[in-house]
């Protein structure tokens, strides 16, 4: 009998950040006392404002298809928001919504690669960019931005991954799952090694634009370079600031023909976001920001607080990210040492796994972000929350000998 899967889904791993999460909330129906540090999602509620002009849109009956990739409303925010925040210029023909960050980026790559095209995928990375440049049948270049340079990209890593077959670099920042962000000058030297590949377009994640902490002044690589904005996709959403994950609204802005290949995409499987949640998103987009830095300041002090508490677990250490709700501390310093149950440390799965055993901490292993040995938490939970799981990784990395 022949396989079920297809040949494109079998290079493909399940999401290892899903993963985890749902083995917490398995744990915790068993009734273990189980912390799960694992999903990137604000902790925060969506703000009334926004909430209140979904209700407004189901009253009004705003309940119908719209657009395939987004409707003129949204689009216009969508506009406005890129012209007031990051100094790009688009008209509406320029912008694609989709249900989520994710399928605007799957969108952008089922629309362009073909067999045995490159993308560039800088380590650590989100777990699903590599994933996502298999299952639309390009092949994923991975690049490690090291410790040591913050990890990010340098542009000599850069102009050495670069081929005739490249046809992406992926760019994310602050980054998932580091908490990295490029500065200005960073940007420019990525840039200036652009300019050298014409045939190179350049996606940006910029989910977590608005959480950067500290003076760092957050810029994106369109902006910067303006010369490159006919081959950049600046991909965003509403999940990370606004707190609406589960709204599901990504959104792009990018060259007219790249737009209309994606709606075409969009046309032939998702189709339209949620009316309502794209009601919403027009709001959170031009409502009220005056929650961001509060909740801002909120992140800024529970990323101090586990960098401090992690730097001081033994054989741990944690650099301080510029942004995002992540921490990637190294476990280099536990590697061969052994549990109270007899395992060896070998890797950082290994780690995450005996750490959920022992302590009830639920983090996601390095391995999943292409960077080994480190691991990834998430802070967006109370300090309370943050507080007893470090306190825990503590415990637990002082009692392996």
């Amino acid at each position: 009998m022949s396989s079920l899967q297809s040949s494109a889904l079998a290079r493909v791993k399940p999401s290892a950040t899903i993963a985890v999460t749902a083995q917490a909330r398995k744990l915790k129906a068993e009734g273990r006392d189980v912390i799960g540090l694992g999903a990137g999602e604000p902790d925060f509620d969506t703000p009334e404002n926004i909430k209140q002009a979904a209700i407004d849109a189901i009253h009004r009956g705003e309940t119908k298809y719209t657009d395939a990739d987004g409707m003129p409303e949204l689009k216009k925010a969508i506009v406005a928001k890129f012209a007031r925040e990051n100094g790009l210029n688009y008209d509406v023909s320029q912008i694609h919504v989709a249900p989520g960050g994710k399928p605007v980026i799957f969108n952008a790559l089922v629309a362009t690669l073909n067999p045995g095209d490159e993308v560039i995928v800088p380590a650590p990375y989100w777990v699903s960019y590599p994933d996502m440049v298999l299952l639309a049948g390009g092949e994923p270049v991975t690049v490690v931005g090291e410790e040591k340079d913050g990890f990010k990209l340098r542009p000599e890593v850069l102009e050495a991954a670069i081929t005739p077959r490249t046809k992406w670099l992926i760019l994310n920042s602050p980054s998932n799952p580091t908490g990295a962000a490029y500065t200005q000058a960073e940007l420019l030297a990525l840039a200036d090694v652009l300019r050298r590949h014409p045939h190179v377009w350049v996606l940006t994640d910029d989910m977590y634009e608005h959480l950067v902490y500290g003076d760092f002044d957050y810029t994106t690589i369109a902006q910067v370079a303006p010369d490159l904005i006919d081959r950049t996709l600046t991909v965003n959403g509403v999940s990370k600031a606004y707190a609406m994950t589960g709204w599901r609204i990504g959104y792009a802005g990018g060259p007219k023909a790249l737009i209309d290949l994606m709606r075409k995409v969009a046309s032939q499987t998702t189709s339209n976001p949620t009316s309502i949640s794209q009601w919403a998103a027009v709001e959170a987009l031009n409502g009220t920001q005056d929650f961001i830095p509060e909740r801002k300041a909120a992140f800024e002090k529970r990323r101090d607080l586990v960098v401090s508490m992690l730097n001081q677990a033994t054989g741990l250490t944690c650099a301080v990210p510029e942004g995002a709700f992540y921490v990637y501390p190294s476990i280099a310093g536990l590697i061969g040492k052994t549990t109270e149950s007899g395992v060896v440390i070998d890797g950082d799965s290994t780690f995450a796994a005996e750490l959920l055993n022992a302590e009830g901490v639920a983090v996601v292993q390095g391995e999943a972000f292409g960077l080994s040995p480190y691991f990834r938490i998430s802070y967006a939970t109370s300090d309370a929350v943050l507080e007893e799981a470090c306190t825990r990784i503590q415990r637990f990395a002082a009692s392996l000998r």
